[in-house]
């Protein structure tokens, strides 16, 4: 989905909150649990993407991950990556996994191999090159591909990654369709989200507590099959 829907908002330092925890584990002060509390009753595992990042609301986003024991995929796009490669940073040091996503968000699909080679090319190397390590999950934009952009995703190495539920929070979908749209997920699917609306970070503390209801917890997608597994 299109990330020129974000708006221009100053892009606030990340919370160092993080970073002083580290401190204390270091010191022998204090103890992080890396999983959230009921990961031992988990009977499945659903993957939570977020598109077009990173952006002014990536810090949000972040923290009401971490408070609610969420890990998630995040597919960056290369331009941002580019531009604010301390957010990519703290997508890491949170505990997610960054992916992918083109560096422009174009229509790769109507784009000669040599352009769908660049932007994802650029994208490998920009998010390598802000922390982000080297991605090997890929999402094509608006979710098209066709042969060309599977044959330039297998020279990188990368995994395509579409969806199974489309959460519409791009769309404008409220935080109440958003909660509902990760309801419907099963075990091993992926859900769709994007980095920069309101109304999916309001979302987040019920899209847990729904998970845990069902004895879901939020796992990595494997490079391997594509679907939701529990995290290495």
């Amino acid at each position: 989905m299109s990330g020129g829907r974000r708006g221009s908002a100053l892009r606030r330092p990340v919370s160092t909150g993080l970073g002083a925890a580290v401190a204390l584990v270091a010191a022998g002060t204090l103890t992080l649990h890396a999983v959230p509390a009921q990961a031992a009753t988990c009977t499945g595992y659903v993957g939570l993407t977020f598109d077009d990042g990173p952006s002014g609301n990536t810090p949000n986003l972040l923290n009401a991950l971490r408070q609610n024991g969420l890990r998630a995929t995040m597919f960056n796009e290369g331009q941002y990556a580019a531009a604010y490669p301390a957010q990519v940073r703290a997508q890491v040091a949170a505990g997610m996994w960054v992916g992918d996503h083109s560096y422009t968000h174009p229509h790769l699909t109507q784009l000669p191999q040599a352009q769908i080679d660049s932007e994802i090319s650029r994208t490998q190397q920009a998010i390598a090159a802000a922390g982000g390590g080297t991605p090997k999950l890929f999402r094509p934009p608006y979710g098209e591909t066709n042969a060309t952009v599977k044959t330039v995703e297998a020279k990188y190495g990368l995994r395509e990654i579409i969806w199974d539920v489309d959460s519409q929070d791009w769309n404008g979908a409220s935080t109440d369709a958003i909660v509902a749209a990760a309801g419907r997920l099963t075990n091993g699917q992926i859900i769709l989200m994007h980095d920069w609306p309101a109304n999916t970070v309001a979302a987040i503390p019920r899209i847990a507590q729904g998970l845990a209801a069902r004895n879901l917890c939020a796992g990595m997608i494997s490079p391997q099959t594509g679907r939701a597994v529990a995290p290495s």
